[in-house]
Parts: structure tokens; sequence; C-alpha cells
């Protein structure tokens, strides 16, 4: 499915009618790097549906107020976050397929000191319940 929504399928024309916006917006937004397309062998631009909701976002923000740069912050920390869950998601399954794979096999904690805590899968670490108060010292 991502592969379809990454796809450089529109030309510039296509791309700002389904953005609603005129194609030399595209080529502006395109040098300043708000929404970057792909480019054919011609160096023509090519747009994915990604590019074209970016391009809507863009204009939502734009119409919020917010400056291009302060778009193109957002939508650089958009796709951070994108990529980073992407990435936990594939260290999750890693993690659950190596789970699998060595049943009753040593899992690690770290303790209060930093120190690394050897535990059998399933077990949990023990919590401590201490108080501890606090008193600044006189002067």
């Amino acid at each position: 499915m991502d592969d379809m929504i990454e796809a450089p399928l529109f030309a510039i024309a296509a791309a700002a009618e389904l953005a609603g916006m005129h194609p030399q917006t595209l080529r502006q937004y395109d040098r300043i790097g708000l929404v970057s397309p792909t480019r054919t062998a011609g160096k023509s631009r090519r747009y994915s549906m990604r590019d074209i909701v970016q391009l809507r976002e863009v204009a939502r923000l734009g119409a919020e107020g917010i400056s291009l740069e302060g778009i193109r912050r957002i939508l650089e920390l958009e796709n951070e976050v994108s990529s980073l869950r992407g990435r936990v998601r594939e260290l999750e399954s890693a993690l659950a397929d190596e789970l699998l794979r060595r049943p009753g096999s040593r899992v690690f904690a770290a303790g209060t000191e930093g120190d690394v805590i050897s535990l059998r899968a399933g077990a949990r670490v023990r919590k401590q319940n201490a108080v501890v108060v606090w008193r600044p010292l006189e002067r």
C-alpha cells in the first residue's frame, strides 16, 4: 500500500489540480524544498499521492497564517515522526520474532544505578517502595 502512495504518478498540471493550486506554486514549493517531487529522465516533475497530501497540508497551514518556513519545519518534523514510527514498528516486529524464536531466553532491564539486570522472559523487576525525603541543607 505504501508503494502506491509513494509512486510518482502525476505530472505538475494534474498534481496542481488535485492540490487546488497553480502549477507555478508547485514549482516554487519545489524550489524552497516544501514538497520535492521525483524527476523523470527528462527532468519533469512527478508527484505522488503523498506529495499531493503534503501540498494540501501546506495550503491548510498557510491559510492558518503560518509562514512558509514554519510550514517547511512542520512538514520536516511530521516526516521525521512518520519515519521514526516506521522504525519503531520494525524494531517491535524484530523483537517479537526474536522472542518467538527463543522462548525462555533472558531479557535485560536497567537497574536504578544504571546496571544491567538479567531476567527470565516474563519476569518483572521488583519495584522498590522506599520513600525518600529530601531536606535542603540549612545555611
